[in-house]
């Protein structure tokens, strides 16, 4: 492996080079090599791009008649990946640069172009000046402005940055912080009285559906600091039983009364006999007086009638 790669050659010691026969090649023979593409480039004939790197089997010659400062130019010849057209450029030493001859388009060349017409203004405008001393007045004028324009802006970005060098950001973050967080706190206590008020609001509303939706009125709770007497609520029993009682006499009627009582007494009809009628006088009185109890039972049975009926609307009460 080591030998191949000498760089001494071993030549004999009766070696004559004169001996040696000179191949006859033509001036214009081309060199096949492997290269990469110079710029970014689109194929005039299928639109193809081809992006700039991309590596191509060139064939290699060299201009004949054209050469720069004694530097000889190049020409290579590649074909397009899609419909095999072939595509020409050679180089530029000029301005050390390619320059594309034939088969396609060169792309994003701003630059380029912009040096070129830099170039030709700074061309015409000494063709100008040759001939024309005022317009080199004129021109020498129009620099100094310039010159003079750009030193005020120069110094004025300078103050700028001296301005800017003397505020402390940190403070500025903190504060700019700072404020965030008071903002911050804030909506968040704005936030939590809105929501106490909603569900107050709402806690409201259940208590009104929930004492229209009870059959029964509510009661008047009393105040329970208030003195009372055991008088006041004997007298308050005393008034709520009387309308009970009241409606309880209308429905079911007063058996107070004599004439009441005494016609729940059923007289027994007998015949009449002249020798009994003094005995019928007698049992007629000992009639009455049996009957009394009879209706001292009744009236006490509807008494306690009343009272359970009271009792028992107590009660429901």
């Amino acid at each position: 492996m080591a030998e191949r790669k000498v760089l001494n050659k071993y030549y004999p010691p009766d070696f004559d080079p004169a001996k040696i026969p000179r191949l006859r090649l033509p001036k214009d023979r081309q060199y096949v090599v492997r290269l990469m593409a110079p710029c970014h480039m689109r194929c005039r004939t299928c639109g193809e791009y081809i992006y700039k790197g991309r590596k191509f089997n060139a064939r290699k010659e060299t201009v004949q008649d054209e050469s720069y400062l004694g530097l000889p130019i190049f020409r290579f010849y590649i074909k397009c990946p899609r419909c095999l057209a072939e595509i020409t450029f050679k180089t530029d030493p000029q301005n050390t640069d390619y320059a594309m001859e034939h088969g396609a388009t060169r792309n994003f060349q701003a630059q380029k172009l912009l040096e070129e017409e830099e170039k030709r203004m700074q061309k015409e405008r000494e063709e100008e000046e040759l001939n024309n001393p005022m317009k080199v007045l004129e021109n020498r004028t129009k620099d100094s402005k310039l010159e003079m324009e750009v030193l005020e802006n120069l110094q004025e970005l300078k103050e700028l940055n001296q301005r800017q060098a003397n505020v402390d950001f940190e403070a500025m973050l903190k504060q700019h912080r700072e404020v965030e967080e008071k903002q911050r706190r804030k909506e968040q206590e704005e936030d939590e009285q809105e929501m106490k008020a909603m569900l107050e609001q709402a806690q409201n509303c259940r208590l009104l559906v929930d004492s229209d939706s009870d059959e029964e009125p509510t009661k008047h709770c009393p105040n329970p600091t208030a003195q009372t007497k055991p008088r006041d609520t004997l007298q308050e029993d005393t008034q709520s039983k009387r309308p009970r009682m009241e409606s309880w006499g209308r429905s079911a009627g007063r058996l107070s009364t004599k004439a009441q009582l005494a016609a729940l007494v059923a007289r027994r009809k007998e015949k009449a006999d002249p020798a009994l009628d003094q005995g019928m006088e007698t049992r007629g009185t000992t009639a009455t007086t049996s009957s009394l109890p009879a209706a001292a039972a009744a009236t006490s049975s509807l008494g306690l009638l009343g009272a359970y009926w009271d009792s028992e609307d107590s009660t429901s009460d």
